[in-house]
Formats: C-alpha cells, sequence, structure tokens
C-alpha cells in the first residue's frame, strides 16, 4: 500500500501551514491581483453605469479561499527558499496570469505528459517542490517524497474532504463513483486515493448522460462488455464490473455543477432500488455532496443575476478551469454567455469578442456586434482562479467597446 501524506510534525521536508511570511508578501499580491475597478463596483451594490451600458458584478466571483491560500503558499515559498530551484507540480491554479507570474518569479512548471505521467528526474533532495491546488496523486506524491525534496502542499481543504470520503468508500468496499472529468488534475488525485487500499476501486463520469448508462448497466439493461467500452479511460486498474459495481459511494470533483452532482447520486442511487430493491439501495449505496462552497457560492449568485435580469453574460476564466466552465454552462442557460480567458479576449475597437462557447471543449470562437447598441445591462462573474484586477480590466474594456471610460 502507498504510505499516507506525513503529518505536519515533519516541518523540515513538508509544509502545509506555509512559512508565517503572509505580511512580507502582501503588498506583492496585492499589486498583482488586487482591482479598484472591482473595489467601486462592491462600493455601489455591484453595480455601475456608465453611459447607456451598466455592468452587473455577480455577488459572489473570482478568488476563493482555497485559491488565495495557494498563491499566497507559492509567494511565500519564493520568499522562503531565494535561492533554491522551485517547481510546481502542473499549475497552481487554471489562471494563464497567474501562473505566467510564478514563472516570472522564477517558478518552473513542470507539465504532465498523458502517457508518461510527469517527469521528476530533474528534481534533486537540494530542490523546493510545490503541489498544486488541486493536489496530486499518491504516486506522485511518494515519488517526490522518495526523493527527499522540499514539499509545500497547497491542496485545497474542500479537496481533501473528497479524499477522504473517497477513501473511506474503498476502505468499506464501495466503489467510487465520481462526477468529474476523468483528465483533471483534482479528479486523477481524488481517484487515486481509493488505491490506500487493495481492493479500492473507482469509476468516472463526466455528465448525466455517462452516468444513465451506469445506471442501465446496474437494471441489467446494457452489459459488462459495452460498459467497459465506453468508460475503459475512466476506471481503476482490473476494473470489473460485475464485481465493482454492487456498491457504490459517490462523489465529485468539487467544481462541477452541483445540481447534476446530485441528480447523478439520486438516479444511481434509484436504480439500485429498482435493480435490487429499497433494502440494497440502504445498503450498498452512499452519497454525499462534496461540492465546495466557494463553487456552490459563485453558482448561486449567478442564478440570482441572472434571475434578475441582464442582456448578456461575460465569464471570465482559464479556458480549462473546471469551476469557470460551470458557470458558463449556467449563464448559457439564460442569456448570451461569452467565455474569454481575459480582457484581451475583447477587442474594443474591432467590435470583436473571443471567447468559447458553452459546452463546446476545445474550440474558441470570434464574435463581431456582441454587445449591441442602446441601454444594456451586461453581467460578469469570475471563476475562483480569477483575481480581481483581471475582472476590472474586462470591464474597462466592456466600456471602452463603447467608447466609454471606467471612472477609476
Amino acid at each position: 500500500m502507498v504510505p499516507p501524506p506525513p503529518s505536519p510534525t515533519e516541518p523540515s521536508t513538508y509544509f502545509r501551514k506555509g512559512f508565517g511570511l503572509q505580511s512580507e508578501v502582501r503588498d506583492e499580491l496585492a499589486a498583482d491581483y488586487d482591482g479598484r475597478i472591482v473595489d467601486l463596483l462592491r462600493s455601489q451594490d455591484y453595480r455601475l453605469t456608465v453611459g447607456d451600458v451598466t455592468v452587473r458584478l455577480a455577488r459572489e466571483f473570482g478568488f476563493c479561499y482555497g485559491v488565495e491560500r495557494a498563491v499566497d503558499y507559492a509567494y511565500q515559498t519564493r520568499r522562503k527558499f531565494p535561492d533554491k530551484r522551485i517547481f510546481l507540480v502542473g499549475e497552481i491554479i487554471h489562471n494563464p496570469h497567474v501562473n505566467d507570474r510564478l514563472r516570472e518569479m522564477g517558478v518552473e512548471i513542470l507539465m504532465r505528459d498523458p502517457t508518461t505521467g510527469f517527469d521528476f528526474g530533474r528534481i534533486g533532495a537540494e530542490d523546493v517542490v510545490i503541489l498544486p491546488a488541486f493536489g496530486v496523486t499518491i504516486d506522485d506524491f511518494a515519488a517526490l517524497r522518495d526523493i527527499g525534496c522540499v514539499l509545500v502542499d497547497t491542496t485545497c481543504g474542500s479537496v481533501l474532504n473528497v479524499w477522504k470520503r473517497v477513501e473511506s468508500y474503498a476502505r468499506d468496499g464501495y466503489t467510487a463513483l465520481i462526477h468529474g472529468k476523468y483528465y483533471h488534475e483534482e479528479t486523477r488525485a481524488t481517484a487515486s486515493q481509493v488505491r490506500k487500499h487493495s481492493d479500492g476501486h473507482y469509476l468516472i463520469v463526466r455528465h448525466m448522460d455517462e452516468a444513465r448508462l451506469v445506471c442501465d448497466y446496474i437494471e441489467g439493461k446494457v452489459s459488462a462488455t459495452d460498459l467497459m467500452k465506453a468508460f475503459a479511460h475512466a476506471v481503476s486498474p482490473g476494473f470489473d464490473p460485475n464485481l465493482h459495481l454492487r456498491r457504490i459511494g459517490v462523489a465529485n470533483q468539487t467544481t462541477m455543477l452541483a445540481r447534476e452532482s446530485l441528480a447523478i447520486g439520486e438516479e444511481v442511487g434509484a436504480a439500485i432500488a429498482r435493480a435490487r430493491g429499497d433494502a440494497a439501495r440502504t445498503t450498498d449505496f452512499r452519497s454525499f455532496d462534496t461540492i465546495c462552497s466557494a463553487t456552490q457560492e459563485r453558482q448561486d449568485a449567478v442564478r440570482e443575476l441572472l434571475d434578475e435580469g441582464v442582456d448578456l453574460m461575460v465569464v471570465i476564466g482559464g479556458f480549462n478551469s473546471s469551476n469557470t466552465i460551470s458557470l458558463a454552462a449556467l449563464c448559457a442557460e439564460k442569456a448570451a454567455a461569452y467565455h474569454i480567458e481575459s480582457s484581451t479576449g475583447i477587442d474594443p475597437e474591432g467590435g470583436t469578442i473571443h471567447y468559447r462557447p458553452a459546452g463546446v471543449q476545445h474550440s474558441e470562437r470570434d464574435a463581431a456586434g456582441w454587445l449591441p447598441s442602446g441601454r444594456i445591462s451586461v453581467g460578469i462573474t469570475a471563476g475562483a482562479s480569477t483575481p480581481n484586477n483581471k475582472i476590472g480590466d474586462v470591464v474597462a474594456r466592456v466600456l471602452a467597446t463603447r467608447g466609454l471610460r471606467a471612472p477609476v
């Protein structure tokens, strides 16, 4: 069995609580990420009207506590070890500006090869390695511990809670059915937790349609062979549906659509009850809401803004940011929605916007005339990895598209 993470009683090589340098990096963080336009919006009930354009900012947006903590620890790490090589296992969060800023500070970001994984060959015991907010797999953690380098662990507390949940499923003989993206860093790290138990297994579903396929298997409508054809890329090694879908525990990547995660849990539980009776649902099924509070709050705030009424929505965040993608999907249900990575996606002079449509992967588009003439209300929200200054930049470019200037 892979050894568990070390306790914080090993301060010389493993750190989970920073270095007590918050005051020393506070001004640097503020200079890099704070935004005056966002401060103005907050002071005016999240509303700013300039000319015939009203900008409405969702009441929960941008950096969450887990992201703030991870970025803060990364800055503290650079300050604590000014002369050491510092590596980061993947992106610390899914925001290109933040990751580029860390590179400017001399932090080398190791990117994962889809086939071979991370290459730790260049890391030595004298180096420092930052673990991202998403966490890392237990194999990657063990490999880094074997090297003996200093580890700074910024894994989000909400992610750790999901790890505990799926590990408990494996311990008690339940397969973890995870609502998430099988290729996402967080989901890969979460799925790996079942391997703390030799007979632990997982299956990852991306959305309700995939969950219903699992339900069809449970109810005898789909063969094990057909199920494995669909999920060969998203199950644990040695997975056998006939053995490992008798007892199921549902969990989720923390940044998925909360309502869909809950609905998937209900659907799987109901399928077990239909197939084997209510008693089986009681004994062979577990489900807990493991969506993080920040994700839920941002989704709720978007719903509230949409219910109040806006003409269109601009959603800011990395194109690979799962929580931003979820926000864009919510927005697209009730309004024209434009998911952009940063303000550079808006060209005020050309009147165009470069965006990714909701529900479309790996494909961006350019839209002309996206900001119609006349009086208009523009809603704005941002994923949990988007800093305030980048939100403010977007507001300024929205106004500039109409030839207007932000008042700050």
